[in-house]
């Protein structure tokens, strides 16, 4: 087991979904579906382990792959994540505005880890945050709430919504499973994209701002 998946709970996750090495991510209540090629998380969500640790957040056994939705940006446009950030650093993460924890705590944590980067490097990484509760985080609102933690970087993190149903195929592309309870259980996956539009390492509330950090400059440097 990955030392990374070891690691204690630094915070409290009561509004996150637990993440187990080896097991599906609770919550989702069916097995992973794999594709022959062994990366298809479209149906349920895909399992996370970490065998070589390579990585200081959580090695993906499998990587998940960039995945393809469409969903409504906080300018009130049509953004499809998969050409929007097709061959870039990609930071993905599922929660809402009202959170009183893992949501805000990991925006943070994304925001010093980019402050420490080279801005050469910083200026490669795309935050993309999608609402699990649309009825409340509406475009405004969630420019609001990111304009909190990237005023001042090089790249605006992106706020998504959309219907419930798009909302729940984003999560099933992504390979995180479903939110439940009106959007406030919901998963604490971080995902990191690299160029070759793979997750090969993602961060749960276990993980810090260095953590992110280093794992941004190893990525980085292998693309």
């Amino acid at each position: 087991m990955s030392s990374a998946l070891r690691r204690p709970r630094r915070r409290a996750t009561l509004c996150a979904l637990v993440v187990s090495a080896g097991l599906v991510l609770a919550g989702c209540g069916s097995d992973p579906a794999v594709s022959e090629a062994g990366h298809d998380h479209s149906s349920a969500p895909a399992s996370v382990e970490g065998p070589d640790d390579k990585y200081a957040g959580l090695d993906l056994a499998e990587p998940y792959r960039r995945p393809t939705f469409t969903l409504t940006d906080s300018d009130g446009g049509a953004y499809d994540f998969r050409a929007a950030t097709d061959g870039r650093l990609t930071l993905l993460f599922f929660g809402y505005t009202r959170c009183p924890d893992v949501c805000p705590t990991t925006m943070a944590d994304i925001a010093v880890a980019l402050r420490g980067l080279d801005a050469k490097v910083a200026e490669k990484v795309q935050v993309v945050f999608v609402t699990t509760d649309p009825a409340h985080d509406t475009p405004a609102v969630l420019a609001e709430y990111l304009g909190r933690f990237d005023a001042d970087l090089p790249v605006r993190f992106v706020g998504l919504t959309g219907s419930q149903k798009l909302i729940d195929q984003a999560q099933l592309s992504a390979g995180v499973p479903l939110a439940e309870e009106d959007g406030r259980l919901h998963s604490s996956l971080l995902l990191l994209y690299g160029a070759d539009d793979e997750a090969h390492v993602a961060f749960d509330a276990g993980n810090t701002a260095r953590d992110i950090a280093a794992d941004l400059e190893a990525v980085a440097g292998a693309a």
